[in-house]
């Protein structure tokens, strides 16, 4: 399906684009089935978020109108939105005058092994860490350098995800995923007003857990909490939750929760 840039299809984008030249901007990776954009609320919202701390002044019903018209015209596959502040010249400051950019781009439905979801995975424990900015911690952004070279670390099929820390040894997050741990029944997944991306399958599986009346917590995670918990999982808004069986010489089980909450999940992205 041809790309769209600023409701048109087009294959070609301005040299002067601020995504192009600083990775200003944010993006959305959002899955479509039966022509409808899964879990849009959710993806809006954090890209609201995003606008509103990056001072892109998008129009956010213009955003939603494309999405839903995009995602009618893909039918089954996974939407990227992009939202760059636009052009402007040389330097890092940005033209007032530059009117936001909007790209989408539709791909095939991923395909991903079915033993992931119904035996789980091992993450490659990265050596790669991600730095501390509060001022983008939680976002989607564009620069995502430091998930790129997480991702190089590893090349076989033995791993289908990474784990990663932060610079002070904290568990935050896969290189494409959010991160939960189990243990004596609660459900815990990391504080990320540091650095990571708040995923939405993240946010949903909380709201789940909370109306189930699981206990949950964001807190800060280390490496002995992670290798005391009874079951770990990851999640995206594209694949659903995969339980992990190991990372390093750490080793858990797919237990009943992770099992329930994945039966949640794989309802909404088969909506």
């Amino acid at each position: 399906m041809d790309s769209w840039v600023d409701g048109q299809p087009a294959d070609v984008l301005s040299l002067k684009d601020r995504g192009l030249a600083y990775g200003d901007g944010l993006f959305e990776t959002i899955a479509v089935r039966a022509g409808q954009p899964l879990l849009l609320e959710r993806h809006l919202l954090r890209l609201a978020e995003g606008c509103s701390r990056l001072a892109i002044a998008a129009d956010q019903a213009l955003i939603r109108s494309e999405l839903t018209a995009y995602a009618s015209l893909l039918g089954e596959g996974v939407l990227k939105l992009i939202l760059t502040r636009g052009d402007s010249q040389r330097g890092y400051a940005a033209d007032p005058r530059a009117q936001p950019r909007r790209i989408l781009q539709g791909n095939a439905p991923a395909t991903y092994p079915a033993a992931h979801a119904e035996q789980g995975i091992r993450l490659f424990p990265c050596t790669t860490r991600l730095s501390e900015q509060p001022l983008l911690a939680g976002l989607k952004h564009l620069n995502r350098l430091e998930q790129v070279l997480a991702r190089s670390e590893w090349q076989d099929s033995e791993h289908a995800e990474g784990l990663m820390l932060d610079l002070s040894g904290r568990v935050i997050e896969g290189v494409f995923s959010n991160l939960f741990l189990v243990r004596d029944g609660a459900l815990f997944t990391a504080d990320l007003s540091r650095c990571g991306v708040a995923g939405v399958m993240r946010a949903e599986i909380l709201f789940q857990a909370a109306s189930l009346g699981i206990p949950t917590e964001i807190a800060d995670i280390s490496l002995e909490q992670l290798q005391q918990a009874d079951e770990v999982f990851v999640c995206n808004s594209v694949y659903g939750i995969w339980p992990v069986l190991a990372c390093g010489a750490l080793r858990w089980s797919a237990g009943p929760l992770t099992r329930k909450l994945q039966r949640i999940a794989r309802t909404l992205l088969d909506a």
